[in-house]
């Protein structure tokens, strides 16, 4: 059996009729088999509209997935999403071609790599503050830069969702916030402090954009891409950097200030389930890497422990006059 009408009804009937699959997601599953096909043209030489879904079988797939991180620099973590598309469309082909059962079967047994997990990188309260200060508000850019930074920093929004963001999402009166269509078909609104309120309210004057029109735009007026963001955020971070020396070891992403914010609610107190519902993640277990990556939490824990053979006493704060002298 061929695999186009295979593939051409995995793509309008699983994934739009039947999932209702986001835009990104559907983007994300229509790379991974476009690298597929290209990839079986160039060893093959078979072309994408001859290929028979018997010709992808476990070594096939496992070659592919090989080639990703050995050849296109794929990180584990690229691969496995890749491998998660293409199962996807095999749990499809099930339906539809029950003659290469075998097949679909053992392509559906390969496991996902397992890969390290990085601790998360994330922004302090001064770095932020350096960040804030690095784009020249003398200039629209910089305005527009800085009313941009300031949002992504307090609220933890993603890349995709700041860019999403009109003028109508955004409420400044009383219980300020902004709402957002997030990953997963959700929506959530996110409350706003009163220094964001204050930057938003100056930055929407000069804007003067109307609901629909994009929050943060081009000088054209369209809506700023993923990459632009990712562009100005690191042409920032490197300018906060001659000032605080401390972001140069970090690599300073949109992500990183999604982070820094869920980072922020943490050192606060805040409980993890309010963060999750905070950040948009799917299940608390995902704000689980937040934990991991404090330190501050840490080494709280380890001053309430008590070392082994010494007495347990109560914390008696120390004469100030005393603690005046030993700082001579």
């Amino acid at each position: 059996m061929r695999l186009a009408p295979v593939l051409q009804s995995f793509f309008t009937d699983r994934l739009v009729i039947q999932r209702q699959a986001s835009p990104a997601t559907i983007a994300a599953y229509r790379d991974t088999f476009r690298l597929l096909l290209a990839w079986l043209a160039a060893t093959t030489g078979t072309q994408p509209a001859a290929v028979d879904l018997g010709q992808l079988d476990v070594a096939t797939i496992s070659a592919f997935l090989t080639y990703l991180q050995d050849e296109r620099g794929n990180a584990t973590a690229t691969r496995n999403v890749r491998l998660t598309a293409i199962r996807s469309l095999f749990h499809h082909a099930a339906l539809h071609a029950p003659e290469h059962a075998e097949t679909i079967a053992r392509v559906l047994a390969i496991p996902p790599k397992r890969c390290d997990r990085a601790l998360v990188c994330f922004l302090t309260a001064p770095e932020i503050e350096a960040l804030l200060a690095a784009p020249d508000r003398t200039r629209w850019h910089g305005r527009r830069d800085h009313a941009l930074l300031a949002v992504a920093c307090q609220t933890g929004l993603r890349v995709s969702e700041l860019t999403a963001l009109t003028g109508g999402d955004v409420y400044l009166g009383d219980g300020a916030h902004v709402r957002c269509h997030g990953k997963g078909r959700k929506q959530r609104h996110t409350p706003l402090t009163r220094q964001t309120v204050t930057i938003l309210t100056v930055w929407n004057a000069e804007a003067g954009g109307g609901e629909d029109r994009p929050l943060f735009t081009t000088r054209g007026g369209t809506a700023l891409s993923r990459d632009a963001v990712a562009r100005l955020v690191a042409k920032h971070a490197a300018t906060a950097a001659r000032s605080c020396p401390s972001i140069k070891s970090k690599n300073v992403t949109p992500h990183t200030l999604r982070h820094s914010a869920a980072m922020a609610l943490l050192h606060v107190g805040i409980d993890t389930s309010v963060i999750a519902l905070w950040m948009g993640h799917a299940s608390p277990d995902s704000t689980q890497a937040y934990l991991h990556a404090d330190m501050t939490i840490k080494q709280r824990a380890l001053a309430r422990v008590t070392p082994p053979g010494t007495t347990a006493g109560r914390y008696q704060a120390p004469d100030t006059l005393l603690a005046y002298l030993d700082t001579l």
